[in-house]
C-alpha cells in the first residue's frame, strides 16, 4: 500500500480552526491541496462571502422576534430559526458551486479570469471535479427542499414562494441575469426581501409592509458588494459577454454608483427611524461611517497596478472595500435590532419610561 503524501509544513503547523478561519476570511488557505476536506470545501464553496447570508438570516430572526414570534414555543421557534439560517447558507453555497460549474462550461472561468486568481478555482485548480460540484449542489438543494417543506407545513405555504423564488433567481443569475445587467438588483432582492423576509415569515407567519421595508437597507449593501466585484471584472467580463451594470456604465460611473449605494443605505436607515418603522437603535450603523469614508477614498482613486501587501483577493480590489464596509454596517444593524428588543423590557422592569 502506498504511503500518504507528507503534509507540507505550512499547513501542518496551522491549527485546524485557524485553517477554517483563514479560508473563511481570505477565500483561500496555504497548501490548500493538502488541507483537510472541510477546509477544501470552505474554499471551493467560497465561504468567505457567507457572512452576508448569515447576517441576512440573523436580521430575519431578530425581526421575527420583534413581532413576538418567540413569545410562545420558544425552543421550537429557535429550532425553526436555526433551520432557516442553515438553509440560507446551504442555498448560497449551492449558488456558488453551480456558478463555477456553469462558468467553466461556458468558457467564462479560465486561468486568466479573476475567479481563478483570487482563490484556487475548484475545477481549474484541481480541488474537485465538475461532477462532484453538481453532486454536492444536488445534495444541498435536496436538504434545502426538505427544510422548505417542513417550514411550509409548520408555518404556511408562503414559505414555498420565498424559497422557490430565491432558487429561481439564483439559477437565473448563474444562467443569464448577470449577463443582462440584472445581477445587482437580483442580489438586493435575494439578500433583502427573500432571505430576510422569508426568515421572518417562516418563524412568525407574518410579513407586512413594515417588515418588507426593514429588509431593504442590508439588501442594498449586499448589492454594493456585487457592484464592486463586477467593477473589478469589467475588462474580463466584456469579452465573454457578461454585461453587468459596471460593464455598461464603465469603471468611473460604476464607482460613483457604489458611492451612491453606500449613501442610500444611510438614507434608508434614517428614513426608517424618522418614519417610526424602526427603533432608533439601528442608528448605531452610523458608527460604521469611518469605514465608509475609507471605502469612499479608495473609490476615488485608481486601482493599484500591483498587489498591495497582505491583500488576500487580488486582482479583486473594489469588492474588498465594499465588503469592508458591509461587514461592520451589518454587524451594527444586527446590534441595533438586538438592543431594540432587549432595552425596552429592561427599562420597563426598572420602571424607566
Amino acid at each position: 500500500m502506498a504511503s500518504a503524501a507528507p503534509i507540507p509544513p505550512a499547513i501542518q503547523s496551522m491549527p485546524l480552526v485557524q485553517r477554517w478561519a483563514t479560508a473563511i476570511n481570505t477565500c483561500n488557505c496555504p497548501d490548500i491541496h493538502a488541507a483537510d476536506t472541510f477546509t477544501r470545501w470552505l474554499v471551493i464553496s467560497r465561504a468567505c462571502v457567507f457572512s452576508m447570508t448569515f447576517t441576512s438570516g440573523l436580521i430575519g430572526v431578530l425581526l421575527a422576534a420583534s413581532v413576538g414570534a418567540f413569545a410562545e414555543n420558544t425552543l421550537f421557534k429557535i429550532f425553526l430559526a436555526l433551520l432557516c439560517v442553515v438553509g440560507l447558507v446551504a442555498a448560497h453555497a449551492t449558488n456558488n458551486l453551480v456558478n463555477d460549474w456553469t462558468d467553466v462550461r461556458k468558457g467564462v472561468d479560465t486561468e486568466d479570469y479573476p475567479r481563478a486568481q483570487y482563490s484556487t478555482h475548484p475545477v481549474l485548480g484541481g480541488l474537485t471535479t465538475p461532477g462532484m460540484l453538481l453532486k454536492v449542489s444536488f445534495a444541498l438543494t435536496l436538504m434545502d427542499g426538505l427544510i422548505m417543506l417542513f417550514l411550509a407545513a409548520v408555518t404556511g405555504p408562503l414559505v414555498i414562494f420565498f424559497a422557490v423564488s430565491g432558487l429561481l433567481l439564483s439559477l437565473g443569475y448563474t444562467a443569464f441575469l448577470k449577463r443582462y445587467a440584472l445581477g445587482e438588483i437580483t442580489a438586493l432582492v435575494v439578500w433583502g426581501p427573500l432571505m430576510i423576509g422569508g426568515t421572518v415569515y417562516a418563524i412568525s407567519g407574518q410579513f407586512d409592509l413594515r417588515l418588507l421595508l426593514m429588509t431593504l437597507p442590508y439588501g442594498l449593501i449586499v448589492a454594493s458588494v456585487l457592484i464592486g466585484k463586477h467593477t473589478d471584472k469589467i475588462r474580463n467580463d466584456q469579452p465573454v459577454g457578461v454585461n453587468s451594470i459596471p460593464v455598461l456604465l464603465g469603471e468611473r460611473r460604476a464607482l460613483l454608483l457604489n458611492k451612491i449605494t453606500f449613501v442610500l443605505f444611510y438614507v434608508l436607515v434614517a428614513l426608517l427611524v424618522i418614519g417610526r418603522v424602526a427603533s432608533p437603535w439601528i442608528l448605531l450603523t452610523f458608527l460604521a461611517f469611518p469605514r465608509l469614508l475609507v471605502a469612499w477614498k479608495v473609490y476615488s482613486q485608481p486601482k493599484p497596478t500591483e498587489k498591495p501587501e497582505n491583500w488576500p483577493v487580488w486582482p479583486l480590489w473594489f469588492v474588498g472595500w465594499a465588503m469592508f464596509f458591509n461587514r461592520q454596517a451589518g454587524v451594527l444593524f444586527v446590534l441595533g435590532l438586538m438592543l431594540s428588543l432587549i432595552v425596552p423590557p429592561i427599562a420597563h422592569a426598572l420602571g424607566i419610561g
